[in-house]
């Protein structure tokens, strides 16, 4: 899983970058930090984000968002750490497309 790099946005403004969406990706952690995803296919699609937090010792549920078709725009998160961070490194939430085609990213942070 390729790490997709975060751009923090400035207070003079950021113009974020996309990039076309791979299989599976991972992103940064954290309360300030988000997923930005572009669907203009022409059906909707669902992004998952493994869930690796446990509430009473049960593994919390992944969440699933479903971006729309054409005109699909969804900003994901805070992406929380205690709710997705890997155990690998603490760090990254790991993240799966249902389809790739004509569906863009950015792993943005405030």
């Amino acid at each position: 899983m390729a790490l997709l790099a975060q751009q923090v946005i400035a207070l003079t403004g950021t113009t974020p970058t996309y990039t076309a969406a791979a299989a599976s990706t991972t992103v940064t952690c954290g309360e300030r930090s988000f997923l930005h995803v572009k669907n203009t296919a022409g059906s909707s699609m669902t992004v998952t984000l493994t869930a690796t937090g446990r509430v009473r010792g049960q593994l919390a549920a992944d969440l699933v968002v479903t971006v729309p078709a054409t005109t699909g725009d969804k900003m994901i998160g805070p992406l929380a750490a205690e709710l997705l961070a890997g155990a690998s490194d603490g760090v990254s939430a790991a993240i799966t497309y249902s389809s790739t085609t004509n569906v863009t990213v950015a792993n943005l942070a405030i």
